[in-house]
């Protein structure tokens, strides 16, 4: 090429503008150098107490004004050295000061861009975006950007995913949602107290540290069991209802978008296509009101609730928009496991079941907590039968489909028959289904 094709290519070459995060993230990254020395502190705490008891007021003051500073500096270094650019084809985040790193991810390749508000952030008036891309299990992040630039960025990353011009990805802004569904506050509330797991969480937490302490006599030994079982305890309760208050899901052309949160906000998108498990969640208290719980295996994703709670007509709805002409299979469809699986697994052999429509492999699962797994045909990457020698000896067998979320869905305890004549039928159905499959593709 000669001097002036060069000089032409790179005049018509459009000009790749760098940004900087919201001025407020050193505050975030200031935190790094503080935490460092909380963890050598509480990692041990009989040597840190030393320290602290040889240490005078003057020295503490000096060590605070070397580290208030330090930590300052660090924060607005790891900010200085932090852009991010979006060309023709990619998104690029350069990082590092000393150690530099450059992320250049395709914008093709992104299947699912959340927003998310931590409390602080909301405070602030700031948003991290978590960009979920194809082949990859980290999320890479941009934190924080204003509420209103990552809401636009988000938007014009989804808009050149789905093939829009770069020109003309600035004016698509944010598709339009038509809301599905949305629980109310103490619909959740309920649903978690008649949650077999929070009693059992709760009553550990309350039955457990007593009689440790009447065996032991040793404080640190019962607070040692105690914190964690209070910890989950609040996670299984009180941390799911903040976690899950005000849940909306909407529709729009680029998938389910998932809006939830009390204190942290977050703003979550189910990408189209690559949803490879539906379970429909039945715990026992639930039934009497026709609630359900809705779960996702999503390949590549950390997304793993569609709907907290919900009745089954409104969250068979939902599933009919993740998984398009999918009808869920009702209880009498369920082909129940022979009466010879009752010597394998006694009583709860009656919760299994399974079904296989032409567009899905269902099984059933659990008594007291029934699960539901739907598995679409063409998200099937492998298909076996496994057999125990118990189960030989009673003439059953398991048959097992694989899927892209590295998840396997368990048929249990079917008639050794009809389980390779199923594992031969599913094989083929698993080759069709992906021929025939739509491609993934945003805002379809």
């Amino acid at each position: 090429m000669t001097a002036d094709g060069a000089a032409e290519a790179s005049k018509a070459a459009p000009e790749v503008t760098e940004r900087r995060l919201h001025p407020v993230t050193p505050l975030r990254r200031a935190w790094a150098p503080v935490a460092v020395l909380i963890g050598w502190a509480v990692h041990d705490p009989d040597g840190t107490q030393r320290h602290l008891t040889r240490l005078t007021t003057t020295t503490l003051l000096i060590g605070l004004a070397v580290l208030v500073p330090a930590a300052a500096l660090y924060g607005f270094c790891s900010w200085w050295f932090t852009h991010f650019a979006v060309t023709e084809s990619e998104l690029r985040i350069r990082t590092g000061l000393v150690f530099r790193r450059t992320a250049h991810i395709r914008l093709e390749r992104i299947q699912a861009i959340d927003v998310t508000q931590p409390l602080l952030a909301r405070v602030a008036g700031v948003s991290k975006l978590k960009i979920d891309v194809i082949g990859t299990d980290k999320k890479d992040e941009l934190a924080f950007l204003g509420a209103d630039e990552a809401r636009t960025l988000r938007a014009e990353l989804l808009a050149r995913a789905a093939g829009f011009a770069p020109e003309t990805a600035h004016e698509v802004g944010e598709a339009p949602s038509r809301q599905l569904l949305r629980v109310p506050p103490g619909v959740l509330a309920l649903s978690l107290v008649l949650t077999g797991a929070t009693w059992v969480s709760v009553a550990a937490a309350l039955v457990v540290p007593p009689v440790l302490w009447l065996f032991t006599h040793s404080l640190w030994t019962v607070l040692a069991v105690a914190l964690p079982l209070l910890g989950a305890a609040g996670a299984s309760s009180v941390g799911r209802f903040v976690a899950e208050y005000d849940w909306t899901v909407g529709e729009s052309p680029d998938g389910l978008r998932i809006d939830h949160g009390l204190l942290d906000r977050a703003h979550e998108t189910v990408p189209p296509g690559r949803v490879q498990t539906v379970r429909i969640v039945e715990p026992l208290l639930w039934r009497r009101r026709g609630w359900v719980r809705v779960e996702l295996d999503v390949a590549g994703s950390s997304n793993s609730v569609l709907v907290p709670v919900a009745p089954r007509e409104i969250a068979e709805d939902v599933v009919a928009r993740v998984l398009p002409g999918v009808s869920v299979p009702g209880p009498t469809a369920l082909s129940p496991a022979p009466r010879s699986a009752r010597w394998c697994v006694p009583l709860w052999w009656r919760g299994y079941g399974l079904a296989v429509t032409d567009a899905v492999f269902a099984s059933r699962s659990g008594l007291l907590r029934r699960s539901l797994a739907l598995v679409p045909h063409a998200k099937v990457q492998s298909v076996r039968m496994t057999q125990g020698p118990w189960e030989r000896a009673r003439g059953v067998a398991d048959v097992c489909v694989d899927t892209g979320a590295n998840k396997t869905v368990r048929a249990r305890l079917r008639e050794a028959g009809e389980a390779r004549e199923l594992l031969a039928a599913q094989a083929e159905r698993s080759r069709t289904g992906r021929r025939d499959a739509r491609p993934d593709r945003w805002m379809a």
